[in-house]
């Protein structure tokens, strides 16, 4: 293709996002060709966009990737975090054709294959600043139709121009209030268990919730445990009947407060396992424990957030995702804090003064990201190995 055609294929594949403050941003759509709603957040990582993609805590979002090009390094099944992808579409700079001997597939095939849109051509520094001096906002994707050859405006439904687009940015429900961890659980549970062994009655038994888990997560708990994954509503009398030796609380998208059913189930699990939550499971655990959660202005996206962990000194990075977070103001006295973000000093762990629970609101399994905070397994695991007992002394 000549630079003519390519010139006149972007041209026939023009696109738009429109916030609902008003502000569009031109590009060229890629992926899937459908129009979409959502809210755009920003993602701070240099790599790893496919662990982001397919990272269910990304339901209802549009993601924007600050660095400068992706795709080179095309897509793999090995870096796949869940079952399907649950964003509502992807925002990049340059679009760039993958070189990678892991590579079985371009982004652009991705994304069509999922039914995901995307736009690139962004200018994607203009939209984080943005984002970062007005918070995350609403916003509507909109495509056009590859028969548009002459036709610069022509839609592929009736949102076609900008106006219409921005009201239907403002008109969406948004993420506020919303229970998504219901749209990304599993349906049943199952047994998530990489290396089987003839002797499950050798190590520990995990029970984990799942909100929205990634796969890497799993694979660290199954490390050392007997993994059992239950839907989000799964009530806590079910998974004291697994007789669990621990509970695992997962990562999970949108408002925390709006998953009352998980709140309720936590609270009558503490106490009676050792627990440990991640990013929406530590905002849940706090919940249950009194405290409150409110939304943060532009959020926590990337792989490269310091954290500072209060107990040991030591600084570490860490991997996040999540619009909301546990208000200082609101803790009660039975949870302490235990890390804090150096960014803007919101918590980022706590633990429970007097049961055996601790959650931290980043992602310790690493995909993407550093591998700073693996020892957090390790001390669910050494939390659950000093309490461990037959399962008829389990409850207290």
């Amino acid at each position: 293709m000549d630079y003519t055609d390519k010139w006149q294929a972007e041209r026939d594949r023009k696109a738009f996002l429109a916030l609902d403050d008003g502000t569009v941003f031109h590009g060229i759509a890629f992926g899937a060709r459908k129009d979409a709603l959502g809210e755009v957040v920003f993602n701070t990582g240099m790599s790893g966009y496919q662990e982001i993609l397919t990272d269910p805590s990304y339901a209802g979002q549009f993601v924007a990737l600050t660095t400068a090009e992706v795709g080179n390094y095309g897509i793999n099944p090995d870096d796949v975090e869940s079952r399907g992808l649950f964003l509502s579409g992807l925002v990049i700079g340059d679009l760039a054709t993958p070189s990678n001997w892991r590579s079985k597939k371009s982004l652009d095939d991705y994304l069509k294959g999922n039914g995901i849109p995307g736009i690139y051509g962004v200018d994607t520094r203009s939209l984080t600043l943005h984002i970062r001096d007005h918070g995350n906002r609403k916003a509507y994707l909109h495509v056009t139709t590859p028969s548009a050859l002459n036709k610069s405006d022509a839609p592929c439904n009736d949102a076609a121009t900008h106006g219409e687009a921005i009201a239907r940015a403002t008109e969406w429900i948004g993420l506020d209030g919303q229970d998504y961890a219901a749209k990304v659980t599993c349906e049943k549970a199952y047994e998530f268990n990489p290396r089987p062994t003839s002797d499950v009655s050798s190590i520990p038994h995990i029970v984990c919730y799942d909100f929205g888990v990634k796969t890497n997560i799993l694979r660290s708990l199954a490390a050392w445990a007997k993994v059992t994954v239950v839907p989000a509503q799964t009530a806590a009398e079910d998974v004291l009947a697994m007789n669990p030796d621990g509970v695992f609380l997962s990562n999970g998208p949108a408002d925390p407060a709006a998953v009352t059913y998980a709140i309720e189930n936590i609270k009558r699990l503490l106490g009676k396992v050792p627990m440990m939550g991640i990013c929406l499971g530590h905002q849940l655990l706090s919940l249950a424990c009194g405290a409150k959660t409110g939304r943060l202005k532009f959020g926590h996206h990337g792989c490269n957030h310091p954290v500072k962990n209060l107990m040991t000194g030591k600084v570490e990075i860490t991997s996040q995702n999540h619009n909301f977070a546990v208000v200082k103001e609101t803790l009660p006295d039975c949870l302490e804090v235990t890390h804090v973000n150096l960014n803007d000093g919101t918590i980022e762990g706590i633990r429970h003064k007097f049961l055996p629970a601790y959650s931290v609101q980043y992602h310790p399994e690493s995909c993407p990201g550093p591998h700073d905070s693996a020892y957090l397994f390790r001390e669910f695991k050494e939390m659950i190995g000093n309490r461990r007992q037959p399962a008829t002394s389990i409850e207290q």
